[in-house]
């Protein structure tokens, strides 16, 4: 293997790690944005301030995730046509950009910024521990798959 071929691999690795981030990260917004926000109406992205910042704060935080998400596609498109899509990579940065922003949100937006909370008026406790203990889950599955993944390829 030439250097500029071990190079272009490691690009490709880490190209797949992020793009599979930047994936998990505006699909979890998205559903986090479309569920809580919109459907449930538990909270809005910042809820400190009037019904009317809250629903800015909610199209902020919708255009985030779909920039993140078109984002991600682009960067599949473009290792797809250079054959340097690594499957595995990607759904290993998948999985852990869902559980760091989701343990992100939960840890610093809910609980140390206070920007707001799952839901208003319920005792909080099941909420944290399900919402942070899932994000920590997939968080972990993902460092162990993207583990794995980097000792299979050498």
């Amino acid at each position: 293997m030439t250097a500029s071929s071990a190079s272009s691999r490691a690009t490709w690795h880490g190209r797949s790690v992020l793009a599979g981030f930047l994936l998990g990260v505006g699909a979890v917004a998205m559903v986090d944005e479309v569920v809580f926000h919109q459907l449930l109406h538990w909270h809005h992205f910042y809820d400190r301030s009037t019904t009317g910042i809250g629903l800015v704060s909610d199209g902020l935080f919708h255009a985030f995730s779909w920039f993140a998400t078109v984002a991600a596609l682009f960067m599949v498109g473009g290792l797809r046509r250079e054959r340097g899509f690594r499957a595995a990579l990607f759904a290993a940065g998948c999985l852990i950009g869902v559980g760091s922003f989701q343990l992100y949100d939960g840890l610093v937006q809910h609980k140390l910024m206070r920007l707001h909370q799952i839901r208003y008026g319920v005792d909080l406790t099941p909420y944290d521990l399900i919402w942070n203990g899932l994000a920590a889950v997939l968080l972990a599955v993902g460092i162990v798959l993207w583990v794995r993944s980097a000792r299979a390829r050498g």
